[in-house]
C-alpha cells in the first residue's frame, strides 16, 4: 500500500505534463485550432475542429479572419456560427 501511495503522486505529475503538449497529427486539427484562436473561444475547439474536417477550409479560414477584424462583435464564435450557416443555406 506505501508503494502505492508513492507512486500515484508521480503519476499524476505525468499527467499534468502531458496535457501541456499538443498532440495534433491532422491538418483539420491545426486549422480547427486556429479558428478557435482566431474567433478567442477556446471552449468549443472541437467544433472548430469537427467543422474544418467536414467544411472548406480556405472560407471557414476567410470568414473567421473577417470576423476577428471586426472589434465591436463581442461574441465572436457565435457569430461566426451564425453567419456560417447563414452560408450554408
Amino acid at each position: 500500500m506505501e508503494r502505492l501511495r508513492k507512486i500515484i503522486p508521480d503519476y499524476l505529475k505525468v499527467l499534468n505534463e502531458r496535457t501541456k503538449t499538443t498532440r495534433v497529427s491532422k491538418s483539420y486539427q491545426l486549422i480547427g485550432l486556429y479558428l478557435a484562436e482566431l474567433l478567442e473561444d477556446d471552449g468549443h475547439k472541437a467544433l472548430y475542429i469537427k467543422l474544418a474536417k467536414t467544411c472548406d477550409n480556405q472560407q471557414l479560414i476567410e470568414l473567421a479572419k473577417n470576423i476577428a477584424e471586426k472589434k465591436e462583435i463581442k461574441n465572436k464564435g457565435a457569430y461566426f456560427m451564425k453567419v456560417w450557416y447563414q452560408r450554408q443555406k
